[in-house]
């Protein structure tokens, strides 16, 4: 009986090790992805020729050995099963820390730090929803005075229209912060995980990095919607 005792406690750590490289390693699929996502954002500062350029590109990579938008479905399968492995991770390691938490005042503490990580994903989860169907599933505009074909068809179009509307602006500008949060704390944290944080200088890197790669994210997404609110991108 001890035996069964003393290795259910060791179990669970594995499975809550392997929860958190679950996370770290889906966390960073998406941290390559949202740089590579805002690079392509940035295109619209250079007009509607170079938006829609590198728009069209992204279905013809690979052509004529991989099919009309190959590239992309495979990134999309990749995407899909992170996020499914990530939420999955996540709200898993939720479910237990709140178990935790009535019992032990440290989980108590480590539970209110990082409440908002999880109820910023949670946000950051419904805006993908929303973001996906406006430009990707549906395509619609929520720009009353630019609708049709002309606008839904066209990439720029669409991306000029629906950031011409300051409340859609303000909900991206929301998640943009949440995203940002998310990744400051999510990089440090995967790097713990991943065990690069060994020592007082790591430390301080992992730290910086995180910082490092929200401020360039952040910054760089919200170029193109502010400047298509305020005018400079019409």
């Amino acid at each position: 009986m001890a035996t069964t005792t003393s290795s259910r406690p060791a179990t669970a750590r594995r499975t809550t090790i392997g929860l958190k490289l679950l996370m770290a390693v889906t966390g960073l699929v998406f941290v390559a992805f949202v740089l590579l996502h805002m690079y392509g954002n940035l295109k619209a500062l250079w007009g509607e020729e170079s938006f829609n350029t590198y728009a069209e590109h992204l279905r013809t990579i690979g052509e004529p050995m991989l099919p009309y938008r190959g590239l992309l479905y495979v990134t999309e399968a990749v995407l899909v099963l992170s996020l499914v492995g990530h939420v999955y991770a996540a709200y898993t390691l939720w479910s237990r820390a709140g178990n935790a938490r009535r019992t032990k005042y440290e989980a108590v503490k480590r539970a209110s730090r990082t409440a908002w990580m999880r109820w910023g994903g949670t946000f950051l989860l419904l805006f993908l929803v929303w973001h996906l169907l406006q430009f990707s599933i549906v395509k619609f505009s929520v720009n009353s005075a630019k609708q049709g074909p002309d606008i839904q068809q066209n990439p720029y179009a669409l991306l000029v229209a629906s950031f011409q509307v300051p409340w859609n602006t303000l909900i991206y500008v929301l998640a943009m912060v949440a995203l940002a949060l998310h990744l400051s704390h999510g990089v440090f944290s995967a790097s713990q995980t991943l065990g690069l944080t060994g020592t007082a200088a790591a430390y301080r890197r992992a730290k910086l990095v995180g910082h490092a790669v929200a401020a360039v994210v952040v910054i760089g997404f919200l170029l193109p919607p502010l400047a298509i609110l305020f005018g400079i991108i019409k």
